[in-house]
C-alpha cells in the first residue's frame, strides 16, 4: 500500500473504510441504525477532515468533538 499523498488517496481510504464498517457485525449498526447520517453530506466532510489532518490543506473548519458529543446526547444534524 502506498502512502497517502493527495485527496484521491484519502477518498479511497474513507470509502473503503465505510464499506467495511457498514458491514461489520459489531459496530455496523451504529452507522446503519443508531446514527441517521446523510451520507451524501457526511462523506465529503470526512474527506475534508482527513485532508486537513493528513495533508495540511485546510478544508475542514468544524469541531469533530462537538459533533460526537451531540451524538452521545442523542441529537445530531
Amino acid at each position: 500500500m502506498k502512502d497517502i499523498q493527495e485527496r484521491k488517496d484519502i477518498e479511497l481510504l474513507v470509502d473503503e473504510f465505510y464499506k467495511k464498517v457498514l458491514k461489520d457485525d459489531v459496530i455496523g449498526h451504529f452507522f446503519t441504525e443508531v446514527v441517521q447520517l446523510d451520507w451524501e453530506k457526511h462523506i465529503p466532510i470526512m474527506y475534508d477532515f482527513w485532508e486537513t489532518t493528513l495533508l495540511g490543506n485546510i478544508k475542514y473548519k468544524g469541531n469533530p468533538m462537538v459533533k460526537h458529543i451531540e451524538l452521545s446526547k442523542g441529537g445530531i444534524s
